[in-house]
This record gives C-alpha cells, structure tokens and sequence, in this order.
C-alpha cells in the first residue's frame, strides 16, 4: 500500500489550501478544525465545527456537536445528517492520514449500515481507517460512535483530485 506517513510536524500548523483549512483547535486541545474556507457550503452551514485528530497511520477521528438542526422528528440525530458525515469524514480523514488534497476529490461510492439512535445530548465520532490507497482510489471504512454506543458503520471509495 503507498501511503505516507502522517507528518506530526505538519499536524502542528494551519494548512490552508484554496478551499480548505486546517488547523490545531484551540479550544479542544489535541484536535484539529478541519473547515472549508466558503462559509457558504455545506460543510460550515450544516456539519461545523467539524473536529478531527490522527489517531493512528491508518485511522482518524473526527466530531461534531448535535444541534438542534441536526434532529429529526423523534428528537435523534437525522439519518441524513449521520450519510453526510460519513461522507465529509472520507475526505477529512483522507487529508489527514495520506496528506491527501481533498478538494477536487470526490466520492464513487458510500455504503452505510445504521445500528443505533443518535441522541443530541453527546458528540457524534467518526472513526475512518484507511484501507487501501492507489494511484486515483482511496478506500475507507468507519464507524459512527456516540459515547460507548455504536451508531453506524460505513464504508466508502474516494476519487482523488487529477489535474491541477
């Protein structure tokens, strides 16, 4: 597998790039922001703050705090909020681990199993491992954790960025 090696020095410092930014949380100690530099698009209207830190060269965290807006009717985190996680999470988890560039990536497939609710009251964790990574393709797997409860898995194939 051709992947390198997460960069604990680069981990330390804002890396801003066209269309995202990255840099160490100072408010959660450990984590980094992972944003999109347009406040406009989905990722910042719906999912932010988005957190994330490197737990292991092959795997990331990422977390986000439920809000309101996060909820469906039966007062659970939506379904559909939980999908988009999942699949901002292949990209952030992808930057992260092989220092990948996720603008201009994008997203072949995302397979996904729900298996608890979501409750509003604890941050929802996706926990992505790294797979395989080609010269185009990279392969995810992951879970949606809330506390001890599993919530999710998923699995997912990420297009990387060709041209400039």
């Amino acid at each position: 597998m051709r992947r390198v090696k997460p960069d604990c020095d680069r981990l330390r410092v804002t890396q801003k790039t066209k269309n995202f930014t990255c840099y160490p949380d100072p408010e959660h100690p450990g984590w980094h922001r992972w944003r999109l530099n347009d406040e406009a698009f989905y990722n910042e209207t719906v999912l932010a703050p988005l957190l994330i830190r490197v737990e292991s060269e092959k795997s990331a965290r990422s977390r986000i705090f439920p809000k309101p807006h996060h909820l469906n009717a039966s007062n659970a985190i939506h379904g559909a909020l939980m999908l988009g996680l999942m699949d901002v999470t292949l990209f952030s988890t992808y930057h992260m681990v092989c220092n990948g560039e996720a603008a201009g990536a994008s997203t072949v497939d995302l397979s996904a199993q729900f298996i608890a609710r979501a409750h509003p009251n604890s941050p929802l964790d996706a926990v992505v491992e790294v797979l395989r990574e080609t010269g185009r393709l990279c392969f995810l797997r992951g879970l949606l954790m809330q506390d001890d409860t599993l919530v999710a898995s998923y699995a997912g194939t990420i297009r990387k960025r060709t041209g400039s």
